[in-house]
């Protein structure tokens, strides 16, 4: 197995786990794929939920750019409550699994089709 492979069954099981969610793999194999290299960077690997850049990082270059979605208060909301249904405790906040759950929030499965 991959050290990618790895990656995609380590964030499954926080779907599962963390989230209460049986994952849609197959899904999930191309939103990874998608992260590009920044899951094998340990820093770009975790988003901070609490970090105000970062936030407006997954808004303009994840939801708009990459889902297509218009700009408004609905992306701030739906990064928010993907953030708390991952748990404010939870300090590592796998990029591919935030981008995985906000696809899934706004049904943009087809933009991995």
């Amino acid at each position: 197995m991959g050290k990618r492979d790895e990656l995609i069954a380590k964030y499954a099981q926080d779907i599962e786990t963390k989230l209460g969610q049986t994952p849609d793999m197959d899904l999930l194999r191309k939103v990874t794929i998608g992260c590009g290299p920044s899951i094998y960077s340990a820093d770009s690997e975790t988003i901070a939920g609490s970090d105000k850049s970062e936030v407006a990082r997954v808004r303009d270059s994840y939801l708009k750019k990459k889902l297509g979605l218009s700009d408004g208060d609905q992306l701030d909301s739906a990064i928010d409550t993907v953030m708390e249904q991952y748990g404010s405790s939870n300090r590592s906040k796998y990029r591919a699994v935030v981008y995985y759950m906000l696809c899934r929030h706004f049904g943009k499965e087809a933009v991995y089709a």
